[in-house]
């Protein structure tokens, strides 16, 4: 059978549907028109460490927010494509923890646009590492799955296994600003097969979701320590507001 006349029954039996709310939908992993516009992507005046909506009129000067001076961020530029609330969050989960890794996809897309002002040719894109153990209970880790999508829709240099975590840490979700510092201070590091590789680059973290930065703080510092000339951070939706 010809591809495209496959194609065309394949449509007819699987159509594209909405990543969110399962209607049919006219391209591939896409969303419905409903579920666009209640999409709460990020727009306007952001913080320009961690991505988080400000209220005011854009201007010259760089915005940062009341959380990233309090707490001094090491890496130089930060972008979120989502707040994690409603939708966004219901297909973060998803991707999470639902196998949904059909969202990885567009979601690259979309962190891809919202870090359209920081990359260079010469970045280097690289995840959040899971855990081993972690990563074979959950099967794939979609931290990668985002840096890998990001990548492509980009023509950047991909590296899945730049960081790791030598030990599992414990779930975050209900530990204190201060906790998750201090579990994860010490939780990622280097891997010292790909450091060559990082030296004097500047390189690009993607994780899923950015709650009081601390994951990723310990991950700039390990890149840093290696020798990487700076770093930035992406992440798909920024929880607001955790200090």
């Amino acid at each position: 059978m010809n591809p495209a006349n496959f194609q065309t029954a394949l449509r007819m039996i699987y159509p594209p549907r909405c990543l969110h709310c399962g209607k049919v939908v006219e391209s591939d992993f896409g969303l419905c028109g409903l579920c666009w516009a209640q999409m709460p992507f990020v727009s306007g005046v952001t913080c320009n460490l961690c991505g988080s909506a400000l209220m005011g009129s854009p201007t010259t000067a760089v915005a940062i927010c009341d959380a990233c001076i309090l707490t001094p961020r090491p890496w130089q530029n930060g972008r979120a494509a989502l707040i994690y609330q409603g939708t966004a969050r219901k297909l973060v989960l998803g991707l999470k923890h639902s196998d949904r890794t059909d969202i990885a996809g567009p979601a690259g897309r979309w962190l891809a646009q919202a870090c359209r002002d920081i990359l260079t040719p010469e970045t280097v894109v690289t995840p959040i590492p899971l855990h081993w153990f972690r990563q074979l209970r959950r099967k794939y880790n979609q931290a990668c799955l985002l840096a890998h999508a990001l990548a492509k829709h980009t023509n950047l240099t991909y590296m899945p296994y730049a960081l790791r975590r030598p030990a599992p840490t414990r779930a975050l979700e209900k530990a204190g600003f201060d906790e998750r510092y201090k579990r994860l201070s010490a939780a990622i590091e280097i891997n010292q097969r790909k450091k060559r590789a990082l030296m004097g680059k500047g390189v690009l973290i993607v994780d899923d979701v950015m709650t009081s930065g601390a994951t990723l703080h310990a991950a700039t510092q390990a890149c840093l320590n290696a020798g990487a000339a700076k770093v930035n951070v992406a992440v798909l939706a920024r929880a607001e507001k955790n200090r």
